[in-house]
């Protein structure tokens, strides 16, 4: 059988020509670009051959802001991993969670490549990375962070040139040995001493599951600061070894049933807690760290050892109070001390920041300040009488009671906030509507608030720095600005990489509801509930808080450009005895903010003048007390 054949027709010659021409054209055109491309990407590339001249892993030399040490993490002598003293199990999990092809690929996978890309497309967003082992230890010892197309074409040429210099085995070694765990541990060896406190040949098979998950993102999954995701991560990295065929089923029961226990760092220095907040934030401004650099952090090593002292010379473990955190802002929300609890070595679990706990009437400043934003002012009055609340959805009603279980009738809204009674912030709650309380609320930094009954009474979570960040604009003429710890990063030889930038101020007070809320906050320390959080010669303003049953006490009170959050509690939420926010809170505050105010300028808050009919009505109530004690 004979095809047929097809011709061009003779008017079509001509154009078919041109296309030819032009697509060879295009094509040269297209090679050169690419030619070009890759000459860029390979100018400045490092020599491969310099990989054995690393002798360490990089250092992280974090200062306070008047450039005082406060801990250097990593520096130490790197540990070489021999791949043949390692159990099997080992290897195999590192390439079952980060490149399953590894010995399949030469450097660049573009089976990966090409999963990562559709699984990403899958999910809308970014979920898998395609880089190979061989491409991350090329970019993590010889590359910048940079997120570029440029670095990452140099990133694929160094790791096919490393593929063409070195084994698999010994890139597999030279991975392991400098891979960064997180915490402070650059390699393998180093990781397992500062995890779990032996060498890296005595991993588990469930312990070497956890240092695998770490490698996806080592401050998120660190176990030591979050240890349900480490755990989650485990699980993970297990069954990722069991979808591939390298683990059964009854393997990995047994390994999720294994108890691993975590070693505790042996440094106490309260610093470490702060380290550990600012860490993400590191990464996220420069990534892992590739070279030795300094962190200069808003953190005040003096604020920051007066602030744990003052909370271990109050706590009472006799009366349940065994847990604290402080948190104190500049007027920018640059954090100058940062306190996580009683002992980093005993429980890396920073309560200044993870811990969520009910605020109880330290809240209630929210509600007030919707209440004059609705015209209401601090002298109008308010009854406190009972009062109760009916469920639309339900027939079951609640009646807040008042701490003094008693009732003062008519008061005026600000000996009501002093006295932080509770049936006039619940009624305020419901005039204004709850709606209401939330939108302000956020306007400080408090979101996720639901309109529960109980919103007026802070029964709803937040953090000691989130309630930190809330006050500030109290203490800084009415600006709201996100707390922060890091000013600057360089290179160990002063070359800039990162400079904090603040964000424009955000306005959540007018004047006349800042010099009001002045005067409510005042006259709580003054002559309130806060009235043991004085400092001599000073003018603070602020608020406590108790909960149901003693659970949390709370004091956050300011001055002008400084404000300090103290929380007091257990970490399993037990009841403790009697402890109120205007006691051992308010005292905590009084020692520290005594001592860090003490080199601070005078200065005080602007709080609004009484109105002239109060001061007459004052002095009438006055006289008319003198004439009922005469009379008979």
């Amino acid at each position: 059988m004979t095809l047929p054949r097809f011709t061009i027709a003779p008017r079509y010659k001509s154009a078919v020509r041109n296309l030819a021409l032009g697509g060879t054209a295009f094509a040269y055109l297209l090679g050169m670009a690419g030619l070009s491309a890759f000459a860029i990407a390979a100018k400045d590339l490092p020599d491969p051959k310099k990989l054995w001249e690393r002798s360490r892993p990089v250092s992280v030399q974090i200062v306070d802001r008047n450039g005082r040490d406060i801990v250097v993490r990593g520096a130490a002598k790197e540990q070489p991993v021999d791949i043949d003293a390692l159990p099997f199990h080992i290897p195999m999990t590192i390439l079952a969670a980060e490149d399953r092809r590894y010995y399949n690929h030469m450097g660049v996978d573009p089976v990966g490549l090409t999963r990562a890309m559709a699984e990403n497309i899958k999910a809308r967003r970014y979920v898998q990375g395609g880089s190979t082992i061989t491409q991350q230890l090329a970019k993590n010892i010889f590359l910048s962070p940079d997120k570029t197309l440029r670095r990452k074409a140099q990133e694929m040429m160094l790791a096919i040139w490393l593929e063409r210099d070195f084994t698999k085995n010994e890139l597999l070694e030279m991975y392991l040995s400098r891979v960064y765990f997180g915490s402070g541990a650059w390699g393998l060896e180093a990781a397992s001493q500062t995890y779990f406190a032996k060498p890296a040949a005595e991993l588990t098979l469930a312990e070497t599951a956890m240092m695998a998950g770490l490698l996806k993102a080592p401050s998120a999954y660190n176990p030591v600061q979050h240890p349900d995701r480490a755990a989650k991560r485990t699980s993970t990295v297990l069954s990722m070894l069991e979808g591939q065929g390298l683990l059964s089923s009854d393997l990995k029961a047994r390994a999720l049933m294994e108890q691993i226990e975590i070693n505790r760092p042996e440094s106490d220095h309260t610093g470490q807690y702060f380290v550990d907040w600012i860490w993400d934030d590191l990464e996220a401004a420069i990534g892992i760290p590739a070279q030795d650099i300094v962190v200069q952090t808003t953190l005040d090593i003096n604020a920051q050892q007066t602030a744990h002292q003052a909370m271990l010379s109050h706590l009472d473990t006799t009366r349940g109070a065994s847990e604290g955190a402080v948190v104190s802002l500049d007027g920018t929300g640059g954090v100058m001390a940062m306190v996580g609890g009683t002992s980093y070595t005993h429980s890396q679990f920073n309560r200044a920041v993870q811990a969520q706990r009910q605020p109880g009437s330290s809240f209630k400043p929210f509600v007030y300040l919707t209440a004059l934003r609705q015209g209401m002012t601090p002298w109008d009055t308010r009854m406190d009488a009972p009062i109760t609340i009916a469920d639309p959805h339900s027939d079951e009603e609640w009646s807040p009671a008042n701490f003094s279980e008693t009732h003062a009738g008519a008061i005026s809204l600000q000996d009501s906030f002093a006295k932080s009674i509770n049936t006039v912030a619940v009624a305020l709650g419901e005039e204004v509507g709850r709606q209401a309380v939330i939108e302000t609320a956020n306007g400080f930094g408090l979101t996720g608030l639901k309109p529960y009954r109980s919103l007026a009474l802070g029964a709803q979570s937040a953090t000691p720095l989130q309630m930190a960040g809330a006050y500030l604009p109290f203490a800084n003429w009415g600006n709201y600005q996100q707390p922060y710890g890091i000013l600057s990063i360089s290179t160990a030889d002063g070359t800039p990489l990162y400079d904090h930038i603040p964000a424009e101020p955000q306005s959540v007070l007018q004047p006349d509801e800042l010099f009001d809320m002045n005067r409510l906050m005042t006259h709580a320390v003054e002559s309130g509930t806060g009235r043991r959080a004085r400092v001599k010669g000073r003018h603070i303003g602020g608020k406590t808080g108790t909960t149901n049953d003693f659970r949390d006490a709370w004091f956050i009170g300011y001055s002008p450009e400084i404000v300090t959050a103290i929380w007091v509690g257990s970490d399993d939420n037990s009841p403790m005895n009697n402890v109120t926010g205007g006691s051992i809170p308010a005292e905590i505050f009084s020692d520290y903010m005594t001592v860090q105010m003490a080199q601070m300028p005078q200065a005080r808050l602007p709080v609004s003048k009484e109105p002239e009919w109060v001061r007459r009505n004052q002095k009438l109530n006055a006289l008319l007390d003198q004439l009922e004690t005469k009379l008979p």
